[in-house]
């Protein structure tokens, strides 16, 4: 029963994680530079993610734009993308396997063998997945982090970490946490002796022993 729970817990870990990295792709918050100009009026907040990018005016009006050619965006964006959309069909993999090697599943009662591994491969589809997440993210926000910092960057194009990165960490984090108990839930082999075999009894010599 501990091993079921700990199977339910981590799958459902794994399956916000997913949710969370499909959320954090799609969102246009991935770095931000928000600044006030001359005007208060036309104070505006700029957004780029991976697909678009935003820029809301105070009067809350956002106008987004997506990105012309997938020829002239950088190659580290490009594969910012690739790395998340890569995360995104893993876990969906992921999650049909997982959901196959379920206890709760009446799939491959038969076999509870092949079901425990089934569940464990999930698992580490899961881990692949969230590392591939966050791997697409942390390099993003390096690139963030060095831009910011670069002393020949002009102080009004300068961005900060946006929204959709701390979203990619959390739902990455998760994805990898939940994948580990999915692959921790199935139980260990117990060592199986050799059945102890019960030694004769001495019959009893009722007779007298003849020369």
């Amino acid at each position: 029963m501990a091993s079921g729970g700990l199977q339910l817990l981590g799958f459902v870990m794994a399956f916000l994680g997913w949710v969370g990295i499909i959320i954090s792709t799609a969102m246009p918050q991935w770095k931000m530079a928000s600044y006030a100009g001359d005007n208060i009026v036309t104070a505006q907040a700029l957004y780029e993610g991976l697909w678009m990018s935003c820029a809301m005016q105070s009067t809350g009006q956002i106008q987004c734009k997506v990105y012309d050619s997938l020829l002239k965006l950088e190659g580290s964006l490009q594969a910012t993308r690739a790395l998340m959309v890569a995360s995104i069909l893993l876990g969906l993999v992921g999650l049909f396997v997982a959901v196959t090697g379920m206890k709760c599943m009446k799939c491959m009662e038969d076999d509870q063998v092949k079901k425990m591994r089934m569940a464990v491969f999930g698992g580490v589809i899961f881990i692949i997945s969230g590392l591939a997440a966050l791997v697409a993210t942390s390099w993003y926000g390096n690139r963030v982090a060095r831009a910011f910092y670069d002393p020949f960057t002009p102080v009004n194009t300068r961005f900060e970490f946006g929204s959709a990165l701390f979203i990619g960490w959390a739902a990455s984090s998760l994805a990898i946490l939940g994948g580990s108990f999915l692959c921790c839930s199935c139980p260990r082999r117990e060592t199986s002796y050799p059945p102890t075999r019960g030694y004769p009894k001495n019959a009893s010599s009722t007779g007298k022993d003849y020369v």
